[in-house]
């Protein structure tokens, strides 16, 4: 038996809505406390750890000064493709409140799995 259009669409529906919701809870979880690190703030750690390399005379010292930098190189490659927590945020805002009815899912298990008051708000989904 084959599916009515209208059940496709539906399914359509709830793929973009958890994968929105997924992407957005990810990135709310690779969240650390405190200043966001930035691609920007990435690129001046990588130049200020080659400036600092330039002038160390010690090689054990220049081994590690070395390796800060292949670790900010790969963080900044990770942040220069992965998506913004705002873009992401837009999306979950889009989808929250139907995925939430639909799924049964309550605002207080939101806030528990980390997303904001104000976009739950934004979002349309209600205490």
């Amino acid at each position: 038996m084959a599916m009515s259009a209208e059940h496709k669409d539906a399914l359509a529906q709830g793929r973009r809505e958890a994968s929105a919701i997924k992407k957005y809870l990810g990135a709310l979880g690779r969240r650390r406390p405190g200043r966001p690190v930035t691609p920007e703030s990435l690129k001046k750690r990588v130049a200020d750890l080659s400036v600092r390399l330039s002038g160390e005379q010690n090689a054990l010292r220049a081994v590690e000064l070395r390796q800060q930098i292949i670790e900010a190189g790969e963080a900044l490659a990770e942040a220069d493709t992965a998506a913004s927590v705002d873009e992401l945020e837009t999306g979950f805002i889009e989808h929250a409140a139907s995925y939430s009815d639909r799924k049964g899912i309550s605002y207080a298990a939101w806030r528990q799995s980390g997303v904001p008051a104000q976009v739950l708000k934004k979002a349309g989904v209600r205490r």
